[in-house]
């Protein structure tokens, strides 16, 4: 038996999620939870083969928390099921260490495939996280046919503006100068074609970089 936890946090989906799988002759539910912070405890505490985990968590996101029980758990397979296909997401999910992809619109067959084929120690994609990486491989030094990525001070400065913190708040934050802060900002928006905080803030929400419940920074 593959030992599965599912990190879901609509109720009704992952309530889904362990019906069908306790039918499954392969799989066994040894945790749920819908909290990133909980997941990343129910995660130590239960020690399963196999993760499914949502990108878009209240408490901690699906990267963040990718990355930390990888740290403690390097032989755990983690699939990602999303509702969300953002191709800076697919990556992210990627870099952290994730073994396959399935956005939620490709259906439970798929992900049914995908959680058998990455049990069995292979990789698994839906239809559009593969017509993505097609598509980066086709083309890999082509910016206009792949997602332009930010770098690590980019993505936290993103991160820091949609949780509602102010230029000057930022910098004193990071011990940067305020000229800095503005530099990254305006590198991140060009990269993204994003071109205010609003566009920033569903940006980050939909890739999972912020809780869209969490509170809002210093002004």
């Amino acid at each position: 038996m593959t030992r599965v936890a599912i990190v879901e946090d609509q109720t009704a989906v992952r309530e889904m999620l362990v019906e069908i799988l306790r039918g499954h002759p392969r799989f066994e539910i040894v945790g749920e939870s819908g909290d990133g912070h909980e997941a990343e405890r129910m995660v130590e505490d239960t020690r399963p083969d196999l993760l499914i985990l949502d990108a878009r968590l209240p408490g901690l996101n699906g990267t963040e928390l990718l990355r930390r029980v990888l740290r403690h758990q390097p032989g755990l397979r983690v699939i990602v099921f999303s509702g969300f296909e953002n191709p800076v997401l697919i990556r992210e999910m990627l870099q952290a260490g994730a073994h396959g992809f399935i956005e939620k619109t490709a259906g439970l067959k798929e992900l049914i495939r995908g959680l058998e084929t990455i049990a069995d120690g292979g990789t698994y994609f839906g239809p559009v996280a593969s017509q993505w990486i097609r598509t980066v491989v086709a083309n890999p030094d082509n910016p206009t046919d792949s997602p332009d990525f930010l770098t690590a001070r980019e993505r936290e400065i993103l991160k820091l503006i949609a949780d509602g913190y102010s230029t000057k708040a930022i910098a004193d934050k990071l011990s940067v100068s305020t000229k800095t802060v503005d530099n990254h900002r305006t590198n991140l928006m060009s990269k993204l074609n994003l071109h205010n905080v609003a566009a920033i803030t569903r940006y980050a929400v939909q890739t999972g970089l912020v809780d869209p419940h969490g509170p809002v920074g210093a002004s």
